[in-house]
Formats: C-alpha cells, sequence, structure tokens
C-alpha cells in the first residue's frame, strides 16, 4: 500500500461576501457621495456649508445604516418599485411595453 494523501488548501469561507464600507453598501456610499458634492455645490460658498454638506450626509448615512439593518438586498431599490407601482394590477390587461414580432 502507498501513501497517497490529498493536497489540502485552505479556502475563504464565503466567497460572496458583500463589499461594505462603515456598514453601508457600496451603493449607498455612492449616493451619500453624490449627496456630498450636490450639497456641496449648491451651499459650499455659503455659511450654510457645514450644516447642510455634511450634516445631511451624516443624517442620511445613519438613516441608511440604521433602515437597511437586517433587510435583504437591494431592499430600497425594491420599496422604491414598490411605491411607483400601480396599485390596481390586472390579469388580462395587454402590456404596452412588450410587443410580439412575428
Amino acid at each position: 500500500m502507498s501513501d497517497q494523501s490529498l493536497l489540502v488548501t485552505q479556502v475563504p469561507r464565503s466567497l460572496e461576501t458583500k463589499n461594505k464600507i462603515l456598514g453601508l453598501d457600496l451603493v449607498d456610499v455612492l449616493f451619500l457621495l453624490i449627496n456630498l458634492s450636490v450639497q456641496n455645490l449648491l451651499f459650499g460658498s455659503t455659511f450654510l456649508k457645514i450644516p447642510m454638506v455634511f450634516g445631511t450626509s451624516l443624517i442620511l448615512g445613519f438613516t441608511l445604516f440604521f433602515v437597511k439593518r437586517g433587510k435583504p438586498d437591494n431592499y430600497l431599490q425594491h420599496s422604491l418599485e414598490y411605491l411607483v407601482m400601480p396599485r390596481v394590477l390586472y390579469a388580462y390587461r395587454k402590456d404596452e411595453k412588450f410587443e410580439v414580432v412575428l
């Protein structure tokens, strides 16, 4: 009998870990940076720079962090789609967005 041992390598426990910065998804961080830049563009040269630029970004960041805690991926996107969706859905209505071309 020959001793044939298996090659063993260590792998990460989770290969599909979500990228997060300070507990926020990358899309949320991008949203915060866009808010920060727009607020700075509007209020950067006024005396309201500190409360409007940094205050709104901090409030928005904390709100996103605590509202999205424990929710599934893309929670905010799906909530907004649900809010925009019509209240009454018809089963046999013709779809205006889809056209069958034969």
